[in-house]
């Protein structure tokens, strides 16, 4: 068995990880650290674990387990690492934005990888160290990449996505405070969201010559979990072509289908799918994208990069049902 650890166990996406890697079938979960819950019950936080789940959080690590999650605000992987060591067979999956852009990929002599299996596969299977992506930036790239794999990025690329309460974390502020959340809407960090930086860095990874603008506006939803994003940018082929294209471009995926029919969050909730769908208008090529914020956006992905990091099925511990109703 695989022997697991995770950092941050009290947050959204280390509650996502208990509950896939519990019942993985290759992994057994070592240890579950946080310092401001060690010795207490993680099912006193992750409520829904309750009888199913009888592990305590713990103040210590293992440092020989075979894949470490780290589950911390942004900003704090890199210091956990610096003040922690592990053995170097150790795989490491990062689920903050501490080592996603190239000039923070290397940590004491190792590159983290960039973990969107759609557009690095091979990287990922050889990696040791992966930074997994942001929810806005998964559910973002898989709207545009297969444009950029053919270089067909020529114009401003317009974004407008709105994702779940979920997507701010468990700290407490006014706009996650149900009472300002339920029935409301507003955008943030307009134009300057910290997933721009790794969302251009891939488009360019595909079409080097892109420098035109991806102008993002991020919304705040009254619901719980999801992103629905709405792309679009100009493109001068016919909509068969762009199906063509981007069928071809994710025919190997193994959670990612491009459907010929309109799409909604409740298609993809709780589950590790990203579902695309495709319009065209006078010149204008719109891609709608819909993921789950805390899977195919953040836990769903991580576990995604671990099964192909250690040789697993890719879809190992990930068949999971949406909450259609």
């Amino acid at each position: 068995m695989i022997k697991a650890g995770i950092v941050g166990g009290a947050g959204y996406t280390a509650g996502e990880l208990i509950r896939i890697l519990k019942d993985h079938t290759h992994v057994e979960i070592d240890f579950v650290y946080s310092t401001s819950n060690a010795g207490n019950e993680i099912s006193e936080i992750h409520q829904d674990l309750e009888g199913d789940f009888d592990m305590k959080f713990t103040g210590e690590i293992n440092p020989e387990v075979d894949v470490l999650f780290l589950c911390l605000g942004h900003g704090n992987s890199k210091k956990f690492l610096m003040e922690n060591s592990f053995s170097a067979a150790t795989k490491i999956i990062d689920l903050s934005n501490d080592f996603r852009l190239e000039k923070d990929r290397v940590f004491e002599g190792k590159e983290f990888v960039y973990g969107l299996p759609e557009l690095n596969i091979e990287a990922v299977r050889s990696a040791d160290y992966v930074a997994n992506p942001g929810c806005f930036a998964t559910a973002i790239q898989m709207a545009i990449l297969p444009l950029a794999d053919k270089n067909l990025l020529s114009d401003d690329i317009h974004v407008n996505a709105t994702t779940g309460a979920t997507g701010a974390g468990t700290s407490l502020s006014k706009t996650t405070h149900f009472t300002w959340r339920d029935n409301n809407f507003s955008s943030y960090k307009v134009f300057t969201h910290q997933h721009l930086g790794e969302i251009g860095q891939s488009i360019r990874q595909l079409q080097n010559n892109f420098d035109d603008e991806v102008i993002f506006i991020p919304n705040r939803g009254d619901f719980s979990r999801g992103i629905y994003a709405s792309v679009y940018t100009k493109f001068e082929g016919s909509l068969e072509d762009a199906k063509r294209i981007f069928k071809d471009f994710y025919q190997d995926a193994a959670f990612t289908f491009v459907s010929d029919r309109e799409i909604f969050l409740k298609q993809v909730v709780n589950t590790n799918k990203c579902l695309i769908h495709l319009h065209q208008h006078k010149g204008k090529l719109l891609i709608t994208s819909v993921i789950d914020n805390l899977l195919k956006g953040a836990s769903g992905q991580a576990v995604q990069n671990m099964n192909l990091m250690l040789g697993l099925n890719e879809k190992s511990g990930l068949n999971l049902k949406a909450n259609y109703f």
